[in-house]
């Protein structure tokens, strides 16, 4: 299959086919979504190929133990469904639900410029490469910036993130910059 783009839209990756489950075409699913379940939601996956993304058909999904599988669709076999394994789950940003107001998915975060106004002088710490989970809070990684480090600033909105603007691509955050 070829890459599907145009039909596609604009795609977030939301999990990955990690392994075989049985012999009877379900895999394994490692989901990026919180509830990890939310990943079951989604009408239209697209698989990571080769070529670029591909139409991915589950006809049935479900938790098991700490995890989830999936069936895929006229895939009733093991060895054929080890061929999905070990490739990333995308869908369609528009498939996607709205949030409120200030609430953003990671996605829409990595990438922003974050610039610090801590004791009032103006810092460029670089982008967000990435976002941790880490229990207690979210942590961004941050890297680049005129010194060229990489920071950990948890993401505690009204604490140490103080502006977020997408139109503009810039989060500001009142963090030490010797931090």
């Amino acid at each position: 299959m070829a890459d599907s783009t145009s039909e596609s839209g604009e795609l977030v990756t939301v999990g990955r086919l990690t392994a075989v489950y049985g012999v009877r075409g379900w895999v394994k699913v490692h989901s990026f979504t919180e509830p990890m379940d939310n990943i079951l939601q989604f009408q239209k996956w697209w698989l990571q190929g080769e070529k670029g993304w591909e139409p991915l058909a589950i006809d049935g999904g479900k938790r098991h133990g700490k995890g989830l599988i999936v069936h895929i669709k006229d895939v009733d076999d093991r060895d054929v469904a080890a061929r999905f394994c070990q490739r990333d789950v995308a869908v369609s940003r528009e498939e996607m639900p709205s949030l409120h107001e200030g609430e953003y998915y990671w996605h829409q975060l990595e990438g922003l410029r974050v610039i610090s106004r801590f004791g009032g002088a103006e810092v460029d710490f670089g982008k967000v490469v990435r976002l941790m989970e880490t229990g207690a809070n979210d942590v961004l990684v941050v890297r680049g910036g005129a010194d060229r480090r990489e920071r950990l600033i948890p993401y505690i909105p009204g604490e140490y993130i103080t502006d977020i603007n997408l139109e503009a691509g810039v989060l500001t955050v009142d963090w030490d910059p010797e931090f």
